[in-house]
């Protein structure tokens, strides 16, 4: 830190710290709203919007494009890859046992379309309690990392959901972020960060059902960097 003098009224000479530059906002990474999306980038996102499930599908997937960018976050597919292998493997012992069953005599077949039966429940089950139990809401989950003095690694999930009608107030899109900074393995936490948002579908989308994507990221990066900063809302 640097030193300016000063004359003091007995002729001395004094020094006094000059200002400098905070180290955690030096450390601070890059934000969303740091990113600007050239327009012909963007392709025209146009929904019925009369379906609420449509309109945040769409809200969905233009975040997930959003913060997937080169100079943000790598997405993280665990639980879209559990889902699909579960999903693959129900199919699978479905088929395999409908073809033993038609292939082989009935009386003989039994036990291994009960074998098979019991396993497509199972895997069900299984599928259903993970997206129930596991995933949730979950949107998004990317993970970053960069190296400023020390490797620092960052966690990023976003949940999301239809907040429904409430007497005159329209159906809004709401947002759930949590947020991990760390270094050394995740033995030093940094910063940690959760945050909440909504926002009115028509804020996003005009009559004709066409998305303003640019104002959907500005309501998100907003809302990212707050909780990258370790502000809790």
């Amino acid at each position: 830190m640097g030193r300016s003098k000063t004359t003091g009224n007995n002729g001395t000479v004094a020094s006094s710290p000059s200002p400098s530059r905070s180290p955690v906002a030096e450390e601070l990474p890059i934000g969303p709203l740091s990113i600007v999306v050239p327009e012909a980038e963007r392709e025209q996102v146009k929904v019925n919007t009369a379906s609420l499930s449509e309109l945040k599908n769409a809200c969905d997937d233009a975040i997930k494009r959003y913060l997937s960018r080169p100079e943000l976050f790598k997405q993280n597919y665990i639980h879209t890859d559990v889902r699909l292998g579960l999903g693959w493997s129900s199919v699978i012992v479905a088929g395999f046992t409908a073809l033993y069953g038609y292939k082989v005599e009935f009386e003989q077949s039994k036990p291994v379309i009960w074998i098979g039966l019991i396993l497509y429940c199972a895997l069900s089950t299984i599928q259903w309690l993970y997206a129930f139990f596991i995933e949730k809401e979950t949107i998004f989950q990317g993970k970053r990392k960069t190296f400023s003095r020390r490797i620092v690694t960052e966690r990023i999930s976003i949940g999301s959901r239809t907040v429904p009608v409430k007497s005159s107030i329209p159906p809004a899109y709401e947002l759930q972020i949590s947020y991990v900074r760390s270094s050394s393995n995740g033995k030093s936490l940094l910063a940690k960060g959760k945050t909440r948002g909504s926002r009115e579908y028509n804020s996003f989308f005009d009559e004709q059902g066409t998305m303003d994507q640019q104002r959907l990221e500005q309501f998100v990066g907003e809302l990212v960097e707050q909780t990258m900063e370790g502000k809790n809302s």
